[in-house]
């Protein structure tokens, strides 16, 4: 069994410095040739499940809401929970109940020990297993699940190394099993309509992209003992670079086809500021005696990298969860014909946009946009965003995201992000780390399809 001891994270993250350098050493070496009696992954297809049995290891902050939406969408059966904490596991029960008494009323749960994880998938064999637990705890736990017959999704990021980021590919190949990393920003209405825009060519060759994760989240430090901050403020302090970079990456990366068959991620560079806004934060609020005042805070406030792809375009990712500044995902798209940019929503296009503006020097935006809007919405959000807005989830990307996961595996279809995406775009951490060990020296990026991202299909406009 593979163990998963939370009074053992602290010391594990303490060594996390010597980790990463070990673990991006394996970006620059070639892969290992797949398996014979593995399977390429990129475009596949899971048998159709008629219903759908979950199961969900770890239900707080985040994982509430999955238990709670997912027990909504129809053709599910919620089988098992488990959680540290008989509250938390009870907690999210009763939701699931309220959604439908009925179809989840066989609902296990599973909080008496640590391990108890592995457990439940043996007793209850589910056909998916939801994870939402610390970032160390997500390879293990996906690697098991799909060792144990189930699907895995997992919260972002999908691991935050190398070794453990093959170690997942290799187990998807060989066991059959979906692993999606579960980037729910990809469902944003504005970014499935930059999506569906770019694939209409609105805004020509693509050149550049601009990502980025903007959030303060200081407040989470007073989550000591349970909860984010317990076990993320020690990432603060003692890893490098950028801790978070997929909600801003992913849409931009699906923009421009990355590891599906037009273009794939290549090399990276990043630098970091200096480590100052966590350490005045603990000296402000806390004691000098307090645990926030022991650590030495080494990872810079904001990162920012810049990754080459293989047809030379640029996307600059930036993070920052520590400065006193307004939430921004940057969420920008730059091509030869104009120009997609979030936050605000903001379009420029070469010529004027239809109607709305003469030229590229002035941004269609504000009330302005429900006209792109109107002709532009990505089917599937006209299909089911309204339901998505009532159901609730950062604006309705969450519900979406999950109705989706369900309809593709009831309907046999491939996922809308495949087990390589979720790897390509959480190998910006140990790599970023890499580089600023490294004094901001370029990192390749592993080709973690070994060679089939040229043959793979692109992500269609589903409807």
């Amino acid at each position: 069994m593979n163990k998963i001891n939370r009074r053992n994270f602290i010391k594990k993250t303490s060594l996390s410095g010597a980790a990463i350098a070990t673990a991006s050493a394996l970006s620059s070496s070639k892969y290992v040739e797949r398996d014979k009696k593995s399977q390429y992954m990129g475009d596949f297809a899971a048998p159709k499940l008629d219903k759908v049995r979950l199961a969900f290891i770890g239900v707080g902050a985040r994982g509430t809401g999955h238990a709670k939406q997912f027990a909504s969408i129809e053709g599910t059966e919620v089988v098992a929970i488990c959680d540290l904490y008989k509250d938390l596991a009870e907690r999210s029960k009763r939701l699931c109940l309220e959604a439908d008494n009925q179809r989840h009323k066989n609902l296990k749960l599973y909080h008496t020990n640590e391990n108890d994880w592995i457990k439940m998938i043996e007793d209850t064999r589910p056909d998916a297993v939801f994870i939402s637990t610390n970032w160390d705890n997500h390879a293990p736990m996906v690697i098991k699940a799909m060792e144990l017959g189930s699907h895995a999704f997992v919260e972002v990021p999908m691991a935050t190394n190398l070794k453990d980021l093959w170690d997942i590919i290799d187990t998807s190949e060989k066991t059959r099993k979906h692993c999606m990393m579960m980037e729910n920003v990809n469902y944003g209405r504005d970014e499935l309509m930059f999506l569906n825009m770019c694939r209409k060519g609105y805004i020509g060759d693509f050149l550049h992209a601009e990502a980025a994760y903007i959030h303060e989240l200081r407040f989470q430090m007073e989550e000591q003992e349970r909860g984010t901050g317990s076990w993320r403020t020690h990432h603060y302090a003692k890893s490098k670079g950028n801790l978070y970079p997929t909600h801003g990456l992913g849409p931009v990366a699906q923009y421009m086809n990355l590891g599906r068959g037009d273009d794939n991620f290549k090399s990276l560079v990043s630098y970091s500021t200096p480590a100052l806004g966590r350490k005045l934060y603990a000296e402000k609020n806390y004691s000098s005696d307090h645990k926030w005042n022991g650590l030495e805070y080494n990872n810079g406030d904001l990162n920012t990298s810049i990754i080459k792809t293989s047809m030379g375009r640029t996307i600059m990712v930036q993070w920052d969860e520590t400065s006193p500044r307004p939430y921004s995902r940057h969420n920008l798209i730059q091509g030869t014909k104009g120009i997609l940019a979030g936050f605000p929503t903001r379009v420029a296009l070469d010529g004027g946009v239809e109607g709305i503006t003469k030229n590229h020097h002035s941004w269609a935006k504000g009330n302005a946009l429900e006209k792109l809007y109107e002709k532009y919405d990505h089917p599937l959000y006209k299909r089911i965003g309204e339901e998505a807005r009532r159901m609730g989830g950062h604006g309705g990307m969450d519900f979406i995201m999950r109705f989706r996961i369900i309809e593709c595996l009831r309907q046999g279809t491939p996922l809308d992000q495949n087990v390589y995406e979720g790897c390509f775009w959480s190998a910006v951490t140990p790599l970023s780390a890499e580089s600023i060990l490294n004094d901001g020296a370029p990192q390749k990026f592993p080709d973690f399809t070994r060679g089939n991202w040229k043959s793979t299909n692109q992500l269609d406009i589903i409807s």
